[in-house]
């Protein structure tokens, strides 16, 4: 084996964790391959003889190549996924694939990447590197252009927002599987009243694509038009799939043998309070849905 090879057998060993801190940067799993590519690209043209960490020296590069991938849809005012959903990870309902586990550890659900999602670019790195990955400020400040104190202060500001925003999923699995399987009886019997008493009184509903239209977020609030939509979603849908999406209790649906959508749940003490409806027929088409295909 040559020291190129070497090299690459390396990288490989870090891919995974890479492709982790790229998706909880940009939400896009397209996006993500990209930028841990270009990392690889980075380091084969790079002498790393004085490396002590590839690792730590990797993660900061992928970090560089996100921001730079950021500010640059900001400034070409092209921003599909800053108004649309991030892209879900769709695992069997028996357990997540290993090749996912590291995308999806730590409870980083839709809910989550829809709230990163509104932060700024600096301040989306901070948090991530520093309190997802356990980056040292003092390797934050240099990509950021910042000193360590106002890396710390992007990343602070960045942690109260979403511990304002993000509601703290159930962590037991069959727990959050009951609740959606209730959601999902209520929604295909037609019955308002215990759609309501599953859905918590302030669920956020968040749909891309359908009724909306490519691109286009619908966002809905309140447990009483929530159940109504859901009533609604239940009459155009066809078969329904119980899913992992982000490793938390989710369904896939399909109409004319077609992925007609993808519904994320955020469960909190028993409640739905946040619901994400990916259902643009594109996007759809993009993912891995080998759930329909176990089925």
């Amino acid at each position: 084996m040559n020291e190129r090879d070497l090299l690459a057998a390396r990288f490989e060993e870090h891919r995974a964790h890479l492709k982790a801190v790229a998706y909880r940067m940009l939400g896009s799993l397209s996006e993500a391959e990209d930028a841990v590519q270009e990392a690889w690209l980075r380091l084969s043209r790079s002498d790393t003889s004085e490396v002590a960490n590839l690792g730590g020296w990797l993660t900061t590069v992928v970090g560089r190549v996100c921001l730079d991938m950021l500010r640059s849809r900001t400034s070409r005012r092209e921003t599909p996924l800053e108004h649309g959903l991030p892209d879900p990870v769709v695992s069997r309902a028996d357990g997540v694939d290993p090749e996912q586990e590291a995308l999806v550890a730590d409870s980083v659900g839709l809910a989550l990447l829809v709230v990163l999602q509104s932060l700024s670019p600096a301040e989306r790195l901070a948090f991530v590197l520093h309190d997802m990955f356990g980056v040292p400020f003092e390797d934050i400040a240099p990509i950021v252009g910042r000193t360590p104190t106002a890396a710390r202060k992007l990343a602070s500001r960045a942690r109260g927002r979403v511990r304002g925003a993000v509601p703290e999923p159930d962590p037991d699995p069959r727990r959050q599987r009951a609740v959606v399987e209730a959601f999902l009886a209520a929604s295909r019997g037609g019955d308002f009243d215990a759609l309501v008493a599953v859905l918590h009184p302030d669920v956020v509903v968040r749909v891309e694509g359908g009724a909306a239209g490519p691109g286009v977020v619908k966002v809905i609030r309140g447990a009483a038009e929530a159940a109504r939509q859901a009533l609604i979603y239940a009459q155009r849908a066809g078969s329904v799939y119980p899913a992992l999406v982000n490793g938390a209790a989710g369904l896939v649906s399909t109409r004319d043998g077609r992925p007609f959508s993808v519904l994320s749940f955020t469960v909190s003490d028993g409640k739905i309070v946040a619901v994400d409806v990916l259902a643009d027929p594109e996007r759809l088409s993009a993912l891995d849905l080998t759930v329909l295909d176990a089925s």
